[in-house]
């Protein structure tokens, strides 16, 4: 019976797997006059992806406040998020507005 030693493994090079991570982002949210309440809430919950009490919340936060913080994430989401809600808005003929700015 014939035995054969296993090839043997030469490493030829290592790999280095390297993550750029985004620095975060933040989302917010403006007041107006025009926009109503019920149109912000669909918005925050069809493109943000908050939850219906959150999306509320948020609202009543920019009604009293004059803005208010929506999501934090990566910059690149962040932006596509607010065109995609400036899109809406826009479509619908309202005013609302949106605005990124760095995490603090």
């Amino acid at each position: 019976m014939t035995t054969t030693a296993p090839p043997e493994i030469k490493v030829k090079k290592k790999l280095e797997l390297v993550f750029k991570v985004e620095p975060p982002y933040r989302v917010m949210i403006h007041n107006d006059d025009v926009t109503p309440m019920d149109f912000v809430v669909d918005v925050l919950m069809q493109i943000f992806n908050l939850s219906f009490e959150d999306s509320e919340a948020v609202m009543y936060s920019a009604h009293i406040n004059g803005r208010a913080l929506v999501v934090v994430c990566p910059e690149p989401i962040a932006r596509d998020l607010v065109k995609k809600a400036r899109a809406a808005a826009s479509g619908a003929k309202f005013p609302l507005r949106f605005s990124v700015m760095p995490d603090e």
